[in-house]
Parts: C-alpha cells; sequence; structure tokens
C-alpha cells in the first residue's frame, strides 16, 4: 500500500512539473518581420517553454490558458545579436577617474557583479544575444554561466575568454605574462587551448595593434601563427575572430582561414574578392569610434585623438562600401565598453550611410550575425524551433533604420520579457 501511495504521490509531481513548465504565450504584432523573408501584416507568435512554437495570422484563435500579450501597434523584429562586446568592461564614473585606468584595478567579482548594467542596457536596445570578444580573468564566462543559470539577466552570451596577445612591454621582475598572451605558434597553440579549456566558445586573436584612442595597424601575428590559431580553433569545433585595425593583418587572417575579421580599414580589392569567396565576415565597428570622440571627456581624449578617430571613421565607411558591394557577408558589432552600452545598434545607421537598404542592415543585426555564430537554426529569425527572442518597436524599420535603434518598445528573450516600455 505504501509502495502504491508513493507511486502515485511521483506521478502527481511529475505531472505538476509538466504543467508548470508548460508555459505557453502568444504575442500579437500588427506586423511581424520574420527574419525569414516575409513580412506579415498581423501576426501572432505563439510560444512555448522558451521556444517559438507557430507563427499564424493574428486571426487564430487563442487557446484557453494562453497568455496574451498585445502588442497590435508595434512591429515584431526578431532579437538582435551584437557580435563584439566587452559586457565585463564596467565604469563607476567615479569624478577624477578615467575607465580604462580602472578596469585594471577592480577585483572580476565586483566587476562581473556591476556588470549587470551593461547588460541590462544592451537589453533595452532589443539586443538579446552578443559575442563578447575578450575580458580579463575570464570574467566573461562568469556572465555568461549566471545568464545561464538564471542567476543575473543578461543577454545570451558567446564568450572568448582572454584573448590572444603578443607581449607587447618589458617585463619586470615579479610580473607574469597576462592572461591569453602568446609569442610564436608553440604558444598559440597553447593559448587557444587554454581558452577551450576554460569554456570559451570563441577564439579571439589580436592581429594588429590599435584600440581606444591608437588608431595605428600595425600587424602583431605572422600569418604562420594566425594559421595555427585558426587550424586549432577549429579542430576543437570553435570559431575565431581575427582584430586587425589595418589591412595587413586582415589580410593575412583572411587567408589564415579566421571566421570574421574586426574593425579593419583599405582592404584592397582582391582581399574583398577573397572575403566573398570564402565567406569570411566583416565587423566593421565604425560607431565605436564615434563614442570616443563624442565621450573623449570621460576618456581624458585630446582633440588630437579626436582627429585621428574621426579619419579612421571615413576609412572605416568606406571600406564598409566597397565591401557591401562586393558581396562580403557582414555582421554588426559596438565593440560597446564601459558607457557605450545602450548605444550597440547605432552601427546600423551606418551600415545604411554605407549603401546598404534598412532591410539589409537589420540582416546584420539578424540572420548574418546568427550565420556567423553558426547558430542560424536558432537566431536571427521568428520561426518555429527558434528561440523565442521577440522585439516591438514603433515604426517600419524597413523604411527607416532609425526605428530599430531609437524606438524599441518591448523585448522578449526565450519566451520571457525583459523589458516593457509598450503602451497597452
Amino acid at each position: 500500500m505504501r509502495t502504491k501511495l508513493g507511486t502515485l504521490v511521483v506521478l502527481l509531481l511529475f505531472c505538476c512539473h509538466l504543467l508548470a513548465s508548460d508555459v505557453v504565450s502568444a504575442t500579437r504584432f500588427g506586423r511581424l518581420i520574420d527574419g525569414k523573408g516575409k513580412v506579415w501584416a498581423r501576426a501572432v507568435v505563439f510560444v512555448r517553454n522558451g521556444k517559438i512554437e507557430k507563427v499564424a495570422s493574428a486571426d487564430e484563435v487563442i487557446p484557453p490558458g494562453t497568455t496574451l500579450i498585445d502588442l497590435s501597434q508595434y512591429t515584431g523584429i526578431p532579437g538582435m545579436i551584437d557580435v563584439h562586446t566587452h559586457m565585463t568592461y564596467w565604469w563607476d564614473s567615479t569624478t577624477g577617474t578615467r575607465p580604462w585606468a580602472q578596469l585594471g584595478l577592480q577585483r572580476p567579482a565586483f566587476l562581473v557583479y556591476m556588470a549587470q548594467e551593461n547588460a541590462r542596457k544592451t537589453l533595452e536596445t532589443g539586443v538579446t544575444t552578443v559575442r563578447d570578444l575578450g575580458s580579463g580573468d575570464y570574467d566573461d564566462v562568469v556572465m555568461r554561466d549566471l545568464i545561464n543559470r538564471g542567476a543575473m539577466v543578461g543577454p545570451r552570451m558567446f564568450v572568448a575568454g582572454c584573448g590572444l596577445s603578443v607581449t607587447s612591454e618589458a617585463f619586470h621582475a615579479g610580473m607574469t605574462p597576462q592572461c591569453g598572451q602568446a609569442d610564436g605558434v608553440p604558444e598559440v597553440l597553447r593559448a587557444v587551448r587554454e581558452q577551450v579549456a576554460a569554456g570559451a566558445d570563441v577564439i579571439k586573436m589580436y592581429g594588429s595593434t590599435g584600440s581606444d584612442q591608437d588608431v595605428t595597424g600595425f600587424q602583431t601575428y605572422s600569418y604562420d601563427e594566425m594559421k595555427a590559431a585558426v587550424d586549432a580553433a577549429h579542430k576543437y569545433g570553435k570559431r575565431i575572430a581575427i582584430h586587425s585595425y589595418g589591412p595587413d593583418g586582415a589580410r593575412d587572417a583572411v587567408r589564415a582561414g579566421t571566421d570574421s575579421v574586426e574593425h579593419a580599414i583599405d582592404l584592397d580589392d582582391s582581399v574583398l574578392a577573397d572575403m566573398a569567396t570564402r565567406g569570411t565576415f566583416y565587423v566593421p565597428t565604425i560607431d565605436h569610434n564615434r563614442y570616443y570622440v563624442e565621450f573623449r571627456n570621460e576618456y581624458g581624449y585630446d582633440e588630437k585623438a579626436a582627429v585621428r578617430l574621426n579619419g579612421y571613421i571615413e576609412k572605416n565607411l568606406e571600406t564598409t562600401r566597397r565591401a557591401h558591394k562586393a558581396g562580403v557577408k557582414i555582421a554588426m558589432g559596438s565593440d560597446a565598453v564601459f558607457t557605450m552600452f545602450g548605444q550597440n545598434t547605432r552601427e546600423l545607421a551606418w551600415f545604411v550611410k554605407a549603401g546598404m537598404t534598412p532591410a539589409e542592415a537589420l540582416q546584420t543585426a539578424t540572420t548574418n550575425a546568427a550565420a556567423l555564430l553558426g547558430m542560424s537554426d536558432k537566431l536571427g529569425a521568428i520561426a518555429p524551433g527558434y528561440f523565442a527572442d521577440l522585439v516591438a518597436v514603433e515604426g517600419d524599420p524597413l523604411s527607416d533604420i532609425n526605428v530599430a535603434i531609437a524606438k524599441v518598445r518591448w523585448v522578449m528573450k526565450d519566451g520571457r520579457v525583459v523589458v516593457d516600455h509598450s503602451v497597452n
């Protein structure tokens, strides 16, 4: 009798668990851009347990017990993807401090906790997924895992751990190599293995100089070192992004088989043609230099730095225009750091300036970005089986890309509403 009673209790608890987990919602949109090539005049998206179950006409009957979210005055788009961030770069804005100087003084646990602000601001822009390309002490790995556990609210993260970089300063007594530091093929192979072992989803390699106010693009890693990193990353089933401000490092990165080139300017026609043939993605990150110019007082940059940065922006924009014409795949990456979070999608406006239609620009943050992540069957579109990442915007982003940048009103990630500024 006790055995039968115990079995009954277990079955009842199991059934209750199934009922509790079988969460169903339906979201109505006045218009829906599904990322699969269809624009719905009126649509309803059914979500079950964090995945999209069905997309149908808004006249579809809503089953009893379904939570209905009415966003009929808005346009629905897929959750956007920012493929170049540094989520754990946080600054407390204390008077007399500078972001880059303060970063090296903060403990990892403190940084990860405070970086929740960056995560929240990113979600506010309609970005539900990021590719985070480098942090110290594997802070990004920890942040990703906390978000995946539900212990922190933030975008889905694909992380790189410590980016690979060459030795760039003289050693002094007691100094140890920084995380990711590697010189020569054997050390590059070791560093790639270390990132994989630490839990990295993607490998990042700094193939040239250039960062913050420094817009030099001197190649740092040789072709052989890049090829070793690419081959090792691919051997472990990881993708690789190679940073190069200048054309030389980018050329060798493409030859080596990198999955994406970050930032580069002055790419010649032969390199662009090679990228188009290979399917190498270009992540221009034009807007991050606009950010440095606009907020130069926070960083302590002088007018000469602003001139250098503006000069780089012009070349970056022109390279993007030529890459687009050459058929190179382009993905949206903000290179957001510190106080740039919340401005993640401003890159889209630069893409329109570079000759893209608003629809093509939106694709850089949805279908193209998902393809770069190797997640075309789960992200970047609103279709059955995809993660329930939905964004409601006010207006039509296919006629005005600024709608996707400045008029995000509501965001769902994994079937959970994480931003709600809608007017019901």
